[in-house]
């Protein structure tokens, strides 16, 4: 297996998928405990969270790292929540389809195209036609100023490159917009 590269202050855009694409996430509950254990996580391995978005069978994160590489907390993140899915609905083995994947992203310009891919992720899979009706995503945050994940998603970093929180709104939405079947393209 390849060492991944890491440093510090590194991007990555980090995706898990269930073991054989099958779901990883029946419900609510199920959301909140991985966004629980992730939160954790962030608190005894510190990073950054500039975005999210768990999806029914595979998740998306946009991370930053400090001092230590991504690996050092989603191990425990992953196998936490393994032995939580497997307990709670009676399974054996593996829930994900293996070891996470952390694409390193080095400009900003690819950072920026990420947070738009990821709150995206929702409307792309049919799930929602506006990116801010999903739940389950950090765009919320971008828009609100009282969303549900507030004590750790970083929005900052990527809002200090736009003029204001409506100009990253403009930023996803022409992207979505121009999706082939979304109701305003055309």
């Amino acid at each position: 297996m390849r060492k991944r590269r890491w440093f510090p202050k590194a991007w990555y855009h980090i995706t898990a998928r269930g073991n054989r694409k099958a779901d990883i996430f029946y419900d609510e509950k199920d959301r909140y405990k991985y966004l629980t254990l992730l939160q954790e996580a962030k608190l005894s391995h510190p990073f950054h969270l500039h975005s999210f978005c768990l999806m029914s069978n595979h998740v998306h994160l946009l991370i930053e790292t400090i001092e230590l590489p991504p690996g050092t907390f989603m191990k425990d993140l992953h196998s936490q929540y393994s032995m939580y899915f497997n307990k709670k609905y009676g399974y054996v083995g593996h829930l994900f389809e293996g070891p996470y994947k952390a694409k390193l992203e080095n400009d900003v310009n690819a950072v920026l195209q990420v947070s738009r891919y990821i709150h995206l992720n929702p409307c792309r899979a049919l799930i929602t036609f506006q990116p801010e009706d999903y739940k389950w995503s950090s765009y919320a945050h971008y828009l609100s100023p009282t969303p549900y994940y507030s004590e750790f998603v970083t929005t900052s970093t990527i809002l200090s490159y736009f003029k204001d929180v409506k100009q990253y709104e403009v930023f996803v939405q022409l992207e979505n917009k121009a999706r082939p079947g979304h109701p305003r393209n055309g």
